[in-house]
C-alpha cells in the first residue's frame, strides 16, 4: 500500500487503509503484538502525511482512524488471548475427565489382544455417551460396551455411573448376571424414569467360552473359522434402567471362542452412521474387508473407512471395541523369537 501511495499524488487518501494491519494482527497476536503493528501503521501514515504536504489538522483526522483501530483490536485481541487460555484450560480438564471415565485400554489384557476406537460427536468435547470397560477380574475377563440414552454432560454422568458399578460389581460377583444385576438396581435408583443405557456385558470365565449379556444393544460381531456371525440375543432383554417397566430379564448366552476368533462389540453411533444418500454403514459388510491378526490395525481401518462414509464428521458418538485371542502356537513361536539372540 505504501509503495502504491508514493506514486499517486493522494498519499492522504490511503491512511483508512492503514487500519487493515492491526485489525487483521488481533485474530493471531495479543495486545502488544497487535499495538506494535499499529504504532507501525500510524506511523507509515504521519509520513505519507507530511509526504502528501497535507494540512496539520487533516492528518490528524486521517490518522485518528488507524489510531482507534489499533487500541479496538488490542481490547479484542486480550480477549481472545484469554478465552483461548480458558479453552486450554477446559481442554485439559475434559482430557483428565476421559481419561478418568473412559481409562486407557492395554494392547492386551490378560490372553487377549485389545483394541478400542472411540470418536465423540463434539470433538472439543473428548467424551460423550458412549461407554466401555475391560479388566482382568479373578472371574475371567470381562467388558462392557454400552450407549447412553441423550447427549451432554447427564449423558457423560449416568455413564461414569455404569462404569464405577460395572469396574466394582465385575471383580466381586463371580456370576455375570449378577454383574448386570447390580448395574440395573443402581440405574433404578438414580436415573429419571426416560433414561436408559443400552450395553453388552461379556466374560470370559474359562476356556473356550464367551459369555454375552445383551440388554437392548446392538448384537456384537463374532470372526471365527466360519466367517462373521452377529450374536442376536436368544432372548431380547430390555435396556438396563427399564427392568420396572416389564419384558424379559437378561439372559446368559455363552457362545464358543476359540484360539485365533475376535469379538467386536460397537455402539450405535457405528451402525447409524449416515452417507449424503442417507445410507446406514454397513458394519457387517464391511468388517470382513479389514479383519487382521492385529485389532489396532483392523479398528483404524474400520474406523477410516467409517469417517470416508460420512464425509469427515461423526454425527453421534461412535466406539469400537475388538477382542482377539492369539493362537497359541503363533504367541509361542513369537516368544521364542523374541528369546532367540
Amino acid at each position: 500500500m505504501v509503495p502504491l501511495a508514493l506514486v499517486t499524488s493522494g498519499g492522504l487518501g490511503w491512511l483508512p487503509l492503514l487500519a487493515v494491519g492491526p485489525a487483521f494482527a488481533a485474530a493471531t497476536s495479543g495486545p502488544w503484538g497487535v499495538l506494535r503493528i499499529g504504532l507501525l501503521a500510524v506511523t507509515m501514515g504521519g509520513v505519507l502525511g507530511v509526504w502528501g504536504d497535507e494540512h496539520l489538522r487533516a492528518q490528524v483526522t486521517m490518522l485518528a482512524t488507524p489510531a482507534a483501530v489499533t487500541l479496538a483490536s488490542c481490547l479484542a485481541g486480550g480477549i481472545r488471548k484469554r478465552r483461548e487460555r480458558v479453552l486450554a484450560a477446559v481442554r485439559s480438564v475434559a482430557e483428565a475427565a476421559q481419561n478418568a471415565l473412559l481409562k486407557p485400554v492395554p494392547a492386551r489384557v490378560g490372553q487377549f489382544q485389545v483394541a478400542v476406537r472411540y470418536s465423540a460427536a463434539a470433538a472439543e468435547a473428548r467424551v460423550g455417551g458412549d461407554l466401555y470397560a475391560l479388566l482382568p477380574t479373578p472371574h475371567g475377563v470381562r467388558l462392557i460396551v454400552g450407549d447412553v440414552r441423550g447427549k451432554g454432560l447427564p449423558a457423560v454422568s449416568t455413564a461414569a455411573l455404569v462404569l464405577g458399578v460395572f469396574r466394582e460389581a465385575a471383580c466381586d460377583e463371580p456370576d455375570l448376571l449378577d454383574v448386570v444385576g447390580r448395574i440395573e438396581r443402581s440405574l433404578a435408583r438414580n436415573l429419571a424414569p426416560d433414561d436408559f443405557v443400552t450395553a453388552v456385558v461379556a466374560g470370559y470365565p474359562r476356556e473356550g467360552r464367551m459369555e454375552i449379556v445383551n440388554c437392548g444393544h446392538a448384537p456384537p460381531l463374532l470372526f471365527g473359522a466360519s466367517g462373521v456371525v452377529a450374536i442376536e440375543p436368544t432372548r431380547p432383554a430390555p435396556p438396563l434402567g427399564l427392568a420396572s417397566l416389564g419384558g424379559d430379564l437378561p439372559s446368559l448366552q455363552v457362545v464358543p471362542f476359540a484360539d485365533g476368533d475376535q469379538l467386536l462389540l460397537y455402539t450405535d453411533g457405528v451402525i447409524e452412521a449416515r452417507d449424503q444418500g442417507r445410507e446406514y454403514f454397513p458394519l457387517l459388510e464391511r468388517v470382513p474387508r479389514h479383519i487382521c491378526d492385529e485389532p489396532s490395525r483392523t479398528l483404524a481401518a474400520l474406523h477410516d473407512e467409517l469417517l470416508s462414509h460420512v464425509g469427515g464428521r461423526l454425527h453421534d458418538d461412535a466406539a469400537l471395541l475388538l477382542l482377539r485371542k492369539p493362537v497359541r502356537g503363533a504367541v509361542r513361536a513369537a516368544a521364542d523369537a523374541a528369546r532367540t539372540p
